[in-house]
């Protein structure tokens, strides 16, 4: 499909995801929900030359948040149809075989805060303001964010955050664990692509298998996702990737990874 407001880009093995609406902070309409599962439909089909996924917001912010000039007239059957598509783009990113970085260079409120959450991990602007604020609209957050934020920072302070709509700083996100690291704002870019060619060096099949294991053992009790991790572990060992880097290491050379 032609995108107007997604823009997803490549250089080598990584991919720049970039919503592309500055002139609304990125919002969030069903037409940019649309886009973006196209764009991720994308990602999900390229192949084993990909190895990271930067996700970013053009202009001064990551996503601001969904539409609220689109949201307002909804029925409650379109709000319904409005939340499954974007619980299944935030599924569609965790579901990447390859690491997603949020570079969240701005606001990241509602829709947008969700799905910072839906990605691997994120870096943060300093100038990053970051919250879920529906419930001063008189709803609650439809994207994922009642449960993704409890996971990443903690039942109790996800509860202060949702139930007050607190919009907080980058700082501050980063001390509760919303966000791995805070970095001056022209500096977040070239941070985060520079771990991205971090992990892209990496075997991309034992990274895949990684985020596999950490997604679906987190909602596993202890046991069952140690025994996911031994079969996953021991999977590794049926790769060319497994011996090459064995290899590598022993003859004190750079490994080269072919994703086989």
């Amino acid at each position: 499909m032609t995108r107007q407001f997604v823009k997803l880009t490549y250089e080598g093995p990584i991919a720049t995801l970039t919503v592309a609406r500055p002139d609304r902070l990125n919002a969030l309409s069903p037409e940019v929900i649309t886009e973006l599962l196209d764009a991720v439909g994308d990602l999900a089909q390229h192949g084993p030359g990909l190895r990271c996924v930067v996700f970013t917001g053009e202009g001064k912010a990551f996503i601001a948040g969904a539409d609220i000039a689109a949201m307002q007239g909804m029925t409650p059957a379109e709000a319904h149809e409005f939340a499954v598509r974007g619980h299944l783009l935030g599924s569609a990113l965790e579901a990447l075989p390859v690491p997603v970085i949020a570079a969240i260079n701005g606001f990241a409120l509602g829709g947008g805060c969700e799905l910072a959450l839906a990605c691997d991990f994120a870096y943060a602007s300093e100038k990053a303001k970051l919250g879920q604020p529906e419930v001063k609209l008189g709803v609650i957050p439809g994207f994922g964010g009642t449960q993704r934020l409890l996971r990443r920072v903690g039942v109790g302070l996800a509860r202060e955050l949702v139930y007050s709509a607190m919009i907080i700083d980058a700082q501050e996100a980063l001390r509760i664990g919303l966000v791995n690291r805070v970095f001056p704002h022209d500096e977040l870019l070239p941070k985060t692509y520079e771990m991205a060619r971090t992990i892209a060096e990496m075997g991309p099949l034992a990274v895949a298998a990684c985020k596999r294991v950490i997604r679906e053992g987190e909602m596993m009790p202890l046991p069952h996702a140690n025994k996911l991790e031994v079969e996953a572990f021991a999977g590794c060992f049926r790769s060319a990737d497994q011996k090459e880097g064995m290899t590598a290491f022993l003859a004190k050379r750079p490994a080269v990874f072919t994703g086989g």
